[in-house]
């Protein structure tokens, strides 16, 4: 590859990862082509982006989108996602079904360096759209409880009443 086009690469990486909230480096080694071709397309329906490029390709466009201090050792494959929870699912339910590949070597998540461990805590958290149905559901419940309450209190004035 001549230097113009690895230019080209950097800035087209670059920029998608300044748009991105969520960026993960896996080790994909042991996943065959079939695999990795599938975990792409479940990366792409979720509107993930699976990139595999060069380590020194990789540092120089994640330093110009302004996460400094990475360092990336062996095969590098990136994920670039703007929902950076969806993305940790997705990558966790392709591992258990695959060995545990690929591996998660780490990241940054909304401006702020993570390793494995947080990937994975990512992974167990509820999508947006889950949050907000559970928030719904609560506040459902506080409200159908409030009318509850003064139903009941409504009752207790009118036998009040009529006893009076």
């Amino acid at each position: 590859m001549k230097r113009p086009e690895k230019e080209q690469i950097v800035a087209d990486l670059a920029e998608k990862l300044k748009g991105a909230t969520a960026l993960y480096y896996t080790d994909f080694t042991g996943l065959n082509v079939k695999r990795m071709t599938d975990l792409r397309r479940r990366l792409r329906r979720a509107g993930v982006e699976y990139v595999v490029i060069k380590n020194t390709l990789a540092l120089k466009a994640v330093t110009e989108a302004g996460h400094a201090g990475v360092r990336l050792k062996g095969p590098t494959g990136v994920v670039v996602a703007k929902d950076g929870i969806t993305a940790a699912r997705l990558l966790a339910d392709f591992a258990k079904e695959n060995e545990q590949r690929p591996v998660v070597k780490g990241g940054v998540y909304e401006g702020a360096p993570v390793d494995e461990a947080l990937v994975k805590k990512l992974a167990s958290l509820p999508t947006r759209d889950e949050a907000l149905s559970q928030l719904l559901g609560a506040f459902s419940s506080v409200l159908a409880m409030f009318a509850l309450a003064l139903e009941a209190r409504m009752k207790q004035l009118e036998a009040g009443e009529t006893a009076a």
